[in-house]
């Protein structure tokens, strides 16, 4: 599994990028979490809202940050789907 963050490196950004590393423990799950910075890419994965959360390269989330549970059930359901 693949998991992007978009954003340019804000609070809300960091914040979202610590809690789905921190889903992915509370669920014992592995995935490759990259941060993506860069707004030409960022534009190029069609956000128009930071932050912004991709899983396996869909786009699933974009202008808030999440609780714990709710990234969980983000991430439960990308899987269920791929």
């Amino acid at each position: 599994m693949k998991i992007d963050v978009y954003g340019p490196g804000c609070a809300n950004c960091k914040r979202l990028e610590q809690r789905v590393r921190d889903a992915l423990t509370t669920m014992d799950l592995e995935a490759q979490v990259t941060k993506v910075e860069d707004l030409v890419a960022i534009a190029e994965a069609g956000v128009f809202r930071t932050p912004a959360l991709g899983i396996d390269g869909k786009l699933v989330l974009q202008g808030r940050v999440p609780g714990v549970t709710e990234l969980e059930y983000l991430i439960k359901k990308s899987a269920a789907t791929s």
